[in-house]
């Protein structure tokens, strides 16, 4: 079950020009940066209240977010949404006749395991599936 936004994500040229806007229009610095190699980005996370903003630079020019700056320029990218059963829901989705980017859900940034649903799914707009997952201890983390 989908239950709130978990982020917005935005696609940016440079994340530490990127990172000084967002520090100054939010009144913060990110929480979080990271590398996610296995989608060829760099991110930083922002709080604003319960909200999150993810800004996204590519690491290679081939990578779907430098492509997308490529195609589009940077601004928003993705809408994220918090699920509580991320196996779950992309089987619903499917058998909704939504067309999914990936068969199974892959690890992302912030401690989350992630799926993408197809833009031409969801009337033009990138959706990202989230799921927090848990620590050694039994802890959700992210």
């Amino acid at each position: 079950m989908i239950r709130k936004i978990e982020h917005l994500g935005i696609a940016v040229k440079n994340i530490e020009s990127a990172n000084k806007v967002y520090e100054a229009l939010l009144g913060s610095a990110p929480y979080k940066q990271e590398s996610v190699e296995s989608e060829s980005v760099i991110t930083s996370f922002f709080k604003t209240g319960e909200s999150k903003i993810e800004l996204l630079e590519g690491t290679t020019a081939d990578s779907p977010i430098s492509k997308y700056i490529e195609k589009r320029g940077e601004g928003l990218h993705h809408v994220a949404f918090d699920v509580d059963d991320i196996v779950a829901e992309m089987e619903k989705l499917k058998k909704m006749g939504f067309t999914l980017l990936s068969d199974v859900p892959k690890r992302g940034a912030d401690n989350k395991l992630i799926c993408f649903v197809h833009p031409k799914s969801t009337n033009g707009v990138l959706v990202e599936l989230c799921q927090s997952q848990r620590d050694p201890s039994g802890e959700i983390k992210g």
